[in-house]
């Protein structure tokens, strides 16, 4: 068992956060999922809890209620070995959210995630500052990362 896991509380989406999650990475799956009682506080046979995990990393998703929200505070970092990753993951986790700058954007539910390919951390610790500069220029104004885009800029082809 990991020592730590993310919790996530919902206000009542957990289920078609989770779905959603599932869907897009490998291995995605539910491992285990609670429902409410008679006793509530959700309605009688509601998803209160869903274990899950994504990459092999455990997840808790709770129908909490509306008392907390999430902010950019906290944020999921994905890694990215390739452009079409990037924009699949992009694609569909801004659906109904909101797309940020460098990468960031906020899900429907309004949990935040960074889309990171690989090859920007290669092209930032170049160390030719000049290059590394021009990356960082570039990526500055982006909101989806695009690493051709990267690459003209660290040759100089902007």
């Amino acid at each position: 068992m990991q020592k730590i896991t993310p919790y996530l509380w919902f206000d009542n989406q957990a289920e078609d956060a989770v779905n959603t999650y599932i869907s897009l990475f490998k291995d995605g799956k539910i491992t285990n999922l609670a429902r409410y009682g008679d006793a509530g506080p959700g309605p009688s046979g509601s998803v209160m809890m869903i274990n899950f995990q994504l990459e092999g990393q455990d997840f808790v998703a709770l129908n909490g209620g509306p008392v907390f929200k999430f902010t950019e505070a906290i944020s999921f970092f994905v890694h990215c070995e390739e452009q079409n990753e990037v924009d699949m993951l992009w694609d569909r986790l801004s659906d109904g959210g909101e797309k940020g700058q460098c990468g960031w954007l906020k899900d429907r539910w309004g949990i935040s995630w960074q889309i990171i390919p690989a090859a920007l951390s290669e092209l930032l610790q170049d160390p030719d500052p000049e290059k590394s500069a021009r990356v960082m220029h570039a990526m500055l104004k982006m909101t989806k990362i695009e690493v051709a885009t990267l690459r003209k800029a660290y040759n100089g082809e902007e």
